[in-house]
Order: C-alpha cells, then structure tokens, then sequence
C-alpha cells in the first residue's frame, strides 16, 4: 500500500514543471486552478504555519486583511470553506449600517505563502456574497466577473490581460555613482537604484503564484529637493482579465511591503514631480478562442483585433472614470512626452492611445537566432498563444483595476458586436490623419463621461447602477476638493501631489 501511494505521489508531481516557484504547487503536486480547501489545510500542516489571512479588494482598491490563528483543524477547515462576515458599510461607500453584513468566501486557487508576516501564513483572496448567498453586485472582482462573463457568452473569446506596472522609489540621494534625471529605461547597476527591492518583488511574486514577464528600470530618474524618485516598471503574464485585476492589486502590495522593509518609500501616484515622467499603468491585452489568439492571422492584425481596438477608443473617455481617477492624472497627460492624450491608435506608435506591440510576426524569429547564434541546430519552440497583443496605454497608478478591466471588457463587447467598428478603426488611426478627440481633462470630465455612457456599463448587470452613481460622485467631489490653477502654481502643483501620493 505505501509502495504504491509513493508511485502515484511521483506520478502526480510529474505533471508539475521543475522550474515551478510556487511552494504549494510543488507540495500538492497540482496546479494552484485545482486547489481545494482540503488541499490547503494540508499545505499548512505540512509547511508548518501558524496563521491564515483572507484578504480581499475594498472600495478602495486596496488589499484588506482578517487575520485567524490556527486553533484546530476542524477551526481552520471552516475558515477556507465558509470564509468569514465583514462590515460591507465599512468596505463599500453607499451602503447602509441597517444592511451591511456581507460574506467573504475563499478563492482557493488564489492562495499563496505570505512572505512578509512576522508569523507563517497562508493569505487566500476572497470573493463577496450577500445575505441571500448572491455575488455581491458592487464588489470589485463580482464587477470584473461578470463583465468577462458576459463577453465570453456573446462572442465565445475570453478576454486576457496584463499590466505594465511602474513606479517610483524615494529615497536620499546617492553620491556614489548618482542617478542622471530621466536616463533610468532599464539601466544597469551600480547606476540603477532600487535593483534589490525589484528582484526581491520579482521572487515573491513568482511565489505567490503571479505570472511575471520581467522587470527593469524606467526612465524617471529625478533628483529634487534633496530627494532621490527612481522609476521601475513591473510587467506581468496574460491571464483572464479577472485574475489580471487580482495580480495587479497582489503586485501593489508586495512592491510597498518590500520598499517599506528597507527604509524607503513607493509610489505608484500619476504624478510625482513637476520634472519628470508620472507613473503611467498600459494594460495589454487579447482575445482568446480555443486556445487561440483571435486577434492574429498570416498578414498579422485581423479585423477581430481592429474591432477590439475600435471598442477601446469608443469609450475611452468613460473609461477614464476608472483609470484615471485623481487630479494628477490629468496632470500626467499634459506633462508627459509619451503620454496618450488623443484618442487615436497605431501601430508600433508609442503616441497613440492604443498602440499594437511588435511581436515576432512575418516568421522573422528563426533567422534572428540562427543569426545571433551561428551553428545552432535546436527547433525554435513555439509559444502556446500567439503573443500579439493590443495595448492600452490610458490608465496610471490611481487606476481602480478591477472595474478598469471591467470596463474593458465591456468596451471590447461592444467593438466586437458594432457593424461600424472597423470604420471607427479606420478613422481613428493615426495612419490616416493627426488630429483627434483629446481625453477628459479632469475627474469632473471623466465623470460627465461616464454619465453619458453608463448605459452600456450597466447593460445585463454587469456595473449596478449604484456603483456607477457612487463612482460619479467621487469623481466629482475630488475635483471639488481640489485647489485650483496646478499647471502653473508649484507650491499648489506639489501640495496636490503629495495628497495623492498613495493611490490605488
């Protein structure tokens, strides 16, 4: 009996890559899709921890905790089964203190090793339900659920993403090897700052189960007032956009732990200096059928992808309400070089609003290996999607991910279903003509922009109208709040800076 329980334990860990970070993954033997509760408990008794954390989005945006020590197992089997009640008037602007008992269940795949925690803990992301046991409609990942659900039904593609995440470390200036302003794009150490705390947000991630293309620095350097801001950017792996949103969201908090841990501070704020570049937050993305990318055919681009642009540049103004939702970040969009501010597309073009990647079309690969390395004779392996994607380069750092991924969804829902899409297409390239539709210019722009297109993101239930009413009004009383004239006072500009500074 031992002899074959052994077999099939090396049977089962077979189908699990060697190079796998995950450590529950290679404990259980079974990708982290497959995870159950049952699993879990198992991986904490084998790993020796002491503590499990359920963690969800708040209205906010950000990563909240309840923390359970581990009594019993029969204790903690409950936990990850059953989840916990949370205070939703306490989580979520609008709703009632009468009414506010909400659930939180756990999302076993999600589950992760915590890395920072003074105790060894298991953190497992958790979904909302309300009293009746229903999707809680205004929660963040049931919004970003519902909306990739609804895509999928209509066209039969399922929507995946990635973000390029950037942000700045602040620090003291170094005099050893100084940083030069706006000449960080992917420097190399000694004269790139902040490489430890990238690699060590590199490796954690990696762990928890977050799919990371690469990581390099970025081209804010700014040195100002006796302190140092260096940018870094974070770009992840294609996932379905819900689980894009969560890997973001994850991204945020292992970045600030990390800083925080060394005595420095991050930040992902739109706008961080009147010197140089803000913190900018492109989404790429694509559409997937049968294990296929559908953007993509022999001459590159299709019509499918043009639609998908089509459905982007329609409504990007309404989806600044989500992307952009501080003043500074329309400060970003009249400070910098590259940053979008028409609505328009192109391809390779890095000032478009949307913009199509280059990705290793027209067969050039083979020839550029075979090139870089004479004499090879290894087959050039093939990628299991095709990697063209189209990207999004509207949001920053104050983007509220997982309703901006909701709302591309329902962007892209439309662009795929409108019979005039390839015209809009057309007319908006910037192979055509140069001038275009600017983006709002404020919060209050992008709330009245929201207004006038919140039918679409409320059809089939996909946004509650309520979420919308609340978002407006958010929109509307943060510009409210806000001191007039930052383009040309620096004593208003920095003092609206630093009251966004921790965004998202």
């Amino acid at each position: 009996m031992l002899v074959e329980l052994c077999v099939a334990l090396v049977e089962q860990s077979m189908v699990i890559d060697g190079f796998e970070p995950h450590p529950i993954v290679r404990l259980l033997g079974k990708p982290s899709a497959d995870f159950t509760g049952g699993d879990l408990v198992r991986a904490i008794e084998q790993l020796g921890l002491q503590q499990v954390n359920l963690r969800y989005v708040g209205g906010d945006g950000r990563l909240k905790t309840v923390a359970f020590p581990i009594n019993s197992r029969q204790h903690i089997t409950e936990v990850l089964t059953r989840g916990e009640r949370v205070d939703g008037s306490s989580v979520f602007t609008g709703t009632g203190a009468v009414s506010s008992d909400v659930y939180i269940v756990p999302r076993h795949r999600t589950a992760f090793v915590n890395p920072f925690g003074y105790r060894p803990s298991l953190d497992v992301l958790c979904s909302f339900y309300d009293e009746a046991g229903q999707p809680l409609s205004h929660a963040r990942e049931q919004v970003v659920r519902r909306a990739a659900e609804v895509l999928t039904q209509e066209t039969g593609m399922t929507l995946e993403a990635f973000g390029e995440l950037e942000y700045y470390l602040e620090d003291e200036p170094e005099h050893i090897y100084p940083v030069e302003e706006e000449r960080g794009y992917q420097e190399s150490g000694p004269f790139s700052k902040g490489e430890r705390v990238r690699e060590q947000v590199l490796g954690h991630l990696c762990a928890m189960g977050v799919p990371v293309k690469y990581a390099h620095g970025e081209v804010g350097n700014i040195l100002q007032d006796g302190r140092q801001l260096v940018q870094h950017e974070i770009e992840l792996q294609p996932v379905p956009v819900e689980q894009a949103a969560d890997n973001l969201v994850l991204a945020k908090w292992v970045v600030r732990e990390v800083a925080h841990a060394r005595g420095i501070e991050a930040t992902f704020a739109p706008s961080v200096s009147g010197k140089g570049a803000g913190n900018g937050l492109h989404i790429h993305s694509r559409l997937v059928r049968d294990g296929a990318n559908a953007m993509v055919g022999a001459e590159g681009m299709n019509d499918t992808g043009r639609r998908l642009i089509a459905g982007y540049l329609s409504a990007a103004a309404a989806l600044t309400a989500f992307g952009n939702t501080v003043p500074t970040s329309y400060l970003r969009f009249a400070d910098g070089d590259e940053s979008p501010g028409s609505i328009c597309w192109g391809e390779k073009d890095r000032t478009g609003l949307v913009r199509v990647p280059l990705a290793w079309g027209g067969d050039v690969l083979a020839d550029m290996v075979a090139h870089a390395n004479p004499g090879r004779v290894e087959p050039v392996p093939e990628p299991a999607i095709d990697p063209q994607t189209v990207e999004l380069r509207l949001a920053d750092g104050s983007a509220d991910v997982h309703l901006l991924m909701a709302g591309m969804a329902v962007a892209a829902r439309r662009g795929l279903s409108d019979p005039g899409s390839l015209e809009v297409a057309e007319r908006l390239s910037t192979a055509t003509h140069g001038d275009f539709e600017q983006l709002p210019t404020s919060c209050t722009g992008s709330a009245d922009a929201l207004e006038a297109e919140r039918e679409m993101f409320e059809t089939d239930g996909v946004f509650p109208d309520t979420l919308i009413d609340a978002l407006l009004e958010g929109l509307r009383d943060t510009d409210a709040t806000s001191d007039e004239g930052p383009e040309k006072d620096d004593a208003i500009r920095e003092d609206l800076i630093r009251r966004h500074w921790h965004v998202g």
